[in-house]
């Protein structure tokens, strides 16, 4: 009966969504004579920056601009900001500032990366293209009469636009894996190669995440989206996991013949940084490691390799807290890898030949990655090796992704089923989104071979 209950109230859910929409496509027929909205490029990359400029406003009118996605899975997610025209009654996003709403001052991209799920969606979810060649993320971008605050009525709408976000480029092509054990997405750019290859990795929360991979293809990566829990004839938890499965990835990727043969890079976020750490320390086919808000110690199941057991550092569960939010804090609940009696769980990346870029957020609340880089970095240095970099936020989060993508500071967890915080502030976390994924596509290429595309 309650399975009947949940089917019930998510079908109303819908139908709420659709009434929505259409009353705002309504609304538009009671616009301002003259007013328009543009947005470019209409059609783009998710990670390129997109310019949003209304004209034919009164002087130093008042609006609220607003923009609306429908996921893969056809929930909604909006944001909204409010702005005054300038003198000539018009209003550019990317010079003047935002007077509230979502954000405040001048973020050209704030519309994007402050959008969350609307009232009537199940909260605490962050929106992310699940079937990245399943046509683009549709954005509507729509201008408000006067100033409304989100979760109220908007006013008349004045004016409309839509753009397209593209997660993969013209010619990028997908193959889906069943390579011996290895699962996963394939994407390849257009064209002959041979291309830098990346193996591209997320968090232990499982399943296959697409996004990055088909980003990453497009600015001429090979790059494989490579699952490691959750999927068909993968493991369920981290103490099932095969250290083996990782390193015959690694030589399909780089025998591929449109794969550069020079070696390979990893990119992890969370448990998959912590992966790609291992990997760049013990395989020699791959010579670069992003970590993103890693641990620079094995973490959850023993990992195995050859000669090698790396224990895995433990979870005190008593240590998470419940905020008065509703949202559970587990940033205290991993074991010190500093520790020195946590020692054997350390990944000897003192002995890697490869390069390593460390990307973290001073504001992760997951875990304390900052804290595990700085660790690593004097590891490395204790070695006598230089061969690092660390990219430091302030104000950044744990899931640090491509440009645009929508900030959350707490998420739905699928397993616990409440909110988990991740930390972060919103305008400060979208800055080092932009900034981190130009630097890492050049450390790759620096270490792979090739140019920036």
């Amino acid at each position: 009966m309650s399975f009947l209950i949940k089917l019930a109230a998510r079908s109303f859910q819908r139908v709420c969504n659709v009434k929505l929409l259409a009353a705002v496509r309504l609304y538009s027929t009671a616009g301002q004579s003259g007013v328009s909205i543009k947005a470019g490029p209409r059609t783009a990359l998710a990670d390129e920056a997109l310019k949003i400029r209304v004209s034919g406003l009164s002087p130093l009118q008042e609006v609220t601009v607003r923009a609306v996605v429908i996921s893969d899975d056809d929930s909604m997610f909006d944001s909204s900001a409010q702005y005054r025209a300038d003198r000539q009654g018009e209003l550019d996003l990317t010079r003047e500032p935002s007077l509230g709403g979502a954000f405040t001052g001048v973020e050209a991209m704030g519309l994007l990366w402050s959008l969350l799920p609307v009232p009537m969606e199940v909260p605490w979810r962050r929106l992310f293209k699940k079937d990245v060649l399943k046509g683009p993320q549709f954005v509507d971008l729509l201008v408000h009469r006067d100033l409304s605050e989100r979760g109220r009525i908007p006013g008349p709408v004045l004016a409309k636009t839509r753009v397209e976000r593209w997660f993969a480029g013209q010619g990028v092509t997908r193959t889906q894996l069943s390579e011996g054990r290895v699962r996963g997405s394939l994407f390849l750019p257009a064209g002959a190669g041979p291309f830098p290859g990346v193996i591209d990795m997320y968090g232990d929360e499982g399943g296959l995440t697409e996004y990055r991979a088909s980003l990453l293809a497009s600015r001429g990566f090979a790059a494989l989206a490579l699952p490691y829990l959750g999927r068909e004839h993968l493991p369920e938890s981290l103490s099932d996991l095969d250290f083996g499965y990782f390193e015959q990835a690694a030589s399909f990727l780089l025998h591929h013949p449109k794969v550069r043969s020079l070696g390979l890079g990893a990119v992890g976020t969370g448990k998959g940084a912590e992966l790609a750490l291992a990997m760049v320390t013990f395989l020699p086919q791959v010579v670069a490691a992003v970590s993103i808000s890693g641990c620079h110690a094995n973490t959850g199941g023993e990992l195995r390799y050859r000669d090698r057991v790396l224990p895995g550092l433990s979870y005190k569960a008593s240590l998470a807290r419940m905020l008065d939010s509703g949202v559970l804090d587990l940033s205290e609940t991993l074991a010190d890898p500093c520790d020195p009696r946590h020692r054997a769980s350390l990944i000897p990346i003192e002995e890697a030949e490869g390069h390593f870029l460390f990307v973290v957020g001073e504001d992760d609340r997951k875990w304390k990655s900052e804290v595990y880089a700085a660790a690593a970095v004097q590891k490395l240095s204790e070695g006598g090796r230089h061969n690092y970099r660390v990219l430091s936020y302030p104000g950044a989060g744990h899931r640090i992704d491509p440009p645009s993508s929508p900030f959350a500071q707490a998420v739905l967890d699928q397993t616990l089923g409440v909110p988990v915080m991740e930390g972060g502030q919103p305008s400060a976390h979208a800055h080092a989104q932009a900034h981190a994924w130009g630097q890492i596509q050049e450390f790759l290429h620096s270490n792979l071979g090739g140019s920036c595309v």
